[in-house]
């Protein structure tokens, strides 16, 4: 058995609840955590207890600017990156530089200089100390996702042709995201690298496919100030908090949760982020209405759509093949009740609401090969989130990957294929034209050549 880990983490927002616990609990046997990264000290106190659960000690804390004693001090196996998006590649390229494996959260980065550095840096430590790094893409491991990539594999639709992809993000999951940090692209690289890439990252998969061409269309047509006005609405306040009408769906109230209160709400005076900031304020330049097309090496194509003001969450994807087409239909919430204000992705449709007209929620995967009729595919879905899928991932991460037909774990060409889609999908939204990933200069495959000199590419 492999000796337990010290793993240090970078990042302690929600996210990183789940690999805390789980190095804490469930996996408390593969390692520990011994330091925390992050801005601010309030949210690194909040996880203390948690982290202690399976040592009797908590980690130390370390600012950013102190990364670099963090590593020669504590010298930690691995590092798991769980910050915002615009800072993954400095955490990345820092960890693989020391010979310390990473797992990083996607998107890998969010800019084509963060995904250059990253690239040279893997190729260096594979060619010096050997640290890996691993980015987690937890949909690859949902039991109805992999469904889908059985499917494909197994020749029931034959060669795939196109690929019909829609994502709706509710009214309380897609607004969150023009509260937080991911308004702004410079921090998140959009909606198109933040959210997307998940996206990117399964069709890429599912195909077992190289993306090429990308062509995007989209904008702010919901969020912000002027969409607010042009609908009648009036001038808001810049925070939740000071909206007067309470019952507005849109407001926030991080106090009346434990989790927000304790990570963002006591712990603004430590670095001044507020995690409440109305959704039609000025300020957002992120979009909430996407569509792209996507040309692929094998000659497919996806007609793709983002959707983040959806009366229902989840998505539909169509995948037609030279045999067959093959279905997959998700309600994750089914209806959002104008009262709710809360996060918690475990809140369902409201009772009131339920009936003959009511949205199910649940999972329909559908096979139809050519000249016969359709079957409903049955689908085993485990305990916890993602259909059970995180508690697989966490083992692929923590104890390492068995044999795995599907080739879930995705290493850093999967995370640089599908961030380079939603950089692309930026690039054509700003020029009108359809973009080659070619032409940034990056490797598409791991162990593919550059394909333009670094100081020709965008």
């Amino acid at each position: 058995m492999q000796a337990p880990k010290k793993y240090a983490l970078a990042g302690t927002g929600s996210r990183a609840q789940m690999y805390i616990d789980a190095l804490s609990g469930s996996h408390r046997d593969a390692g520990r955590v011994v330091a925390f990264v992050d801005t601010n000290e309030h949210r690194m106190a909040h996880y203390d207890s948690h982290a202690a659960l399976a040592s009797g000690t908590a980690p130390l804390h370390y600012t950013p600017d102190r990364l670099g004693e963090m590593f020669d001090v504590e010298r930690p196996d691995a590092l798991v990156v769980t910050s915002p998006d615009f800072t993954h590649a400095h955490y990345v390229t820092e960890a693989l530089a020391r010979g310390v494996d990473v797992v990083c959260e996607k998107p890998l980065t969010t800019s084509v200089e963060g995904l250059r550095s990253i690239v040279d840096a893997a190729d260096a430590a594979a060619r010096t100390s050997g640290a890996k790094l691993v980015v987690t893409f937890n949909y690859r491991y949902s039991p109805r996702n992999a469904a889908i990539r059985e499917i494909i594999a197994s020749g029931q639709i034959g060669k795939v042709t196109s690929v019909h992809f829609e994502w709706c993000l509710d009214t309380v999951h897609g607004a969150d995201y023009f509260r937080r940090w991911h308004r702004n692209k410079a921090n998140s690289g959009g909606l198109l690298v933040h959210k997307s890439t998940h996206h990117f990252d399964l069709v890429n998969w599912w195909l077992g496919d190289v993306p090429e061409t990308v062509y995007a269309q989209g904008g702010l047509r919901f969020y912000g100030a002027a969409n607010a006005a042009e609908r009648g609405g009036a001038p808001r306040p810049q925070l939740s908090r000071d909206n007067p009408d309470r019952a507005d769906p849109f407001n926030l109230d991080l106090a009346a949760d434990p989790k927000l209160r304790a990570l963002y709400l006591e712990g603004e005076s430590d670095d001044g982020y507020l995690r409440d900031r109305d959704v039609f304020t000025e300020g957002i330049d992120i979009e909430d209405n996407l569509s792209l097309v996507v040309g692929y090496r094998g000659r497919a194509s996806m007609a793709y759509t983002l959707v983040a003001h959806s009366p229902w969450e989840g998505y539909r994807v169509a995948i037609n093949g030279t045999e067959g087409r093959v279905e997959i239909e998700v309600v994750e919430r089914g209806s959002v009740a104008p009262d709710r204000h809360t996060l918690d992705p475990s809140a369902a449709v409201d009772p009131h609401l339920a009936g003959a007209a009511a949205r199910p929620e649940g999972t329909l995967v559908r096979v139809q090969r050519l000249w016969e009729p359709a079957r409903i595919v049955e689908i085993h879905e485990g305990e916890g989130g993602h259909g059970g899928g995180d508690a697989m991932l966490l083992d692929d991460v923590f104890r390492g990957p068995g044999v795995d037909p599907l080739h879930r774990q995705a290493g850093w060409g999967d995370g640089v294929r599908s961030v380079l889609v939603g950089i692309a999908g930026n690039e054509s939204l700003r020029t009108g034209q359809a973009v080659r990933l070619a032409d940034f200069g990056l490797p598409l495959v791991e162990g593919e050549a550059h394909t333009a000199e670094k100081a020709g590419a965008r």
